[in-house]
């Protein structure tokens, strides 16, 4: 087990590491973003560009092969009046003083729209605690609630309470959670003004800051609360009618004891994936969400940055959740092992 895990988790550093080249190549092919500022504030980045390696800095025009000047990303005079001329850099150049700056400086560039001059890294992590706050109450609620509601339907197959439940989480399944947002806003701040229309700033009091955290929780966790019991008691409803339950029950087990005790265990070696997959779902159909209601998170600021183009934060966006979606297949697949004694990594060859 120690040497498969050692082996993924080196998989999943390099299949970051060529997810980021082929992001950082493709957007570092498309026309130079130019930030706005003044120009001494303009001129402060592309300084820093310099730096970075990005862009190189020259007193006087450049020329091409044929002799033609070549316009320059950015032309700054300093109050000696010496002129300063920007170009950008091949590509090949500003990868390898990306890679260089990242695992020496871990300097992930500056942003050029949102906060220019700001830290591009900086940036996210100031977004981190939010996004995560929400993602992780939403799934502390939908994991419970999800699991027992499929349990509660397979006890009740092909009654009312089943019934109910399915077509509940069939709804659910099939409206996206910004949707849901949506309604909720519609319904419960606007309408009934239980709720804040927006997200509270950290400023406003802390009985409307926890207030303002139940609509995203709400939308985030509904839908995932409808595929974790919809598909637990797809699960259930297939073992219990296996040939190991019928003797469990002959045994003189009820059928309550026979699903808790021996059919739950079983069923959740295929439910787990699905758990911990859910984890990704929730935090990228969170982007729209908290784009709807002002949150300041992880998932608005990669729309905010693909919008604006401001492309060092797009990365370092972007590099979030591809690592969080590879750790997720990391733990799925390393929890098969210790939840089914079957399922063992690097046993004893026979």
């Amino acid at each position: 087990m120690i040497k498969y895990i050692l082996q993924r988790v080196a998989l999943v550093f390099l299949t970051l590491f060529i997810i980021l080249t082929i992001v950082f190549v493709l957007l570092r092919m498309l026309p130079f973003p130019m930030p706005v500022g003044t120009p001494d504030t303009l001129f402060g980045f592309f300084r820093h560009e310099v730096v970075l390696g990005n862009v190189i800095q020259f007193h006087e025009i450049q020329l091409n092969r044929a002799g033609d000047p070549i316009t320059p990303l950015f032309r700054f005079v300093d109050h000696q009046g010496v002129p300063f001329y920007f170009y950008r850099t091949p590509i090949s150049t500003q990868y390898f003083s990306f890679l260089r700056n990242v695992f020496t400086r871990w300097d992930w560039g500056v942003s050029t729209s949102i906060h220019l001059n700001e830290s591009a890294f900086r940036i996210i992590r100031s977004r981190l605690p939010v996004t995560i706050r929400i993602n992780a109450i939403s799934f502390v609620l939908a994991v419970p609630f999800g699991l027992f509601l499929g349990v509660v339907a397979a006890l009740k197959k092909n009654k009312k309470t089943d019934h109910f439940i399915s077509t509940m989480s069939a709804v659910l399944i099939a409206v996206p959670g910004f949707i849901l947002m949506i309604m909720l806003l519609l319904i419960f701040a606007y309408g009934w003004r239980i709720f804040p229309t927006q997200f509270p700033v950290p400023t406003d009091p802390l009985s409307r800051r926890l207030l303002g955290y139940v609509l995203p929780v709400f939308a985030a966790s509904l839908g995932t609360i409808a595929a974790y019991s919809r598909f637990t008691r797809a699960e259930l409803c297939e073992v219990i009618a296996s040939d190991y339950l019928l003797l469990a029950r002959t045994k003189g087990l009820t059928k309550r004891q026979a699903i808790i005790r021996h059919a739950f265990k079983s069923a959740f070696v295929p439910i787990l994936p699905v758990i911990l997959g859910g984890v990704i779902s929730m935090i990228g159909g969170n982007m729209i969400i908290e784009l709807i209601y002002g949150i300041h998170g992880v998932g608005s600021l990669f729309i905010d940055a693909f919008n604006f183009q401001d492309f060092n934060v797009l990365l370092v966006t972007m590099a979030f959740f591809t690592f969080i979606g590879l750790m997720a297949g990391i733990l799925t697949d390393i929890s098969y092992g210790f939840i089914d004694p079957r399922v063992r990594m690097g046993g004893a060859k026979r």
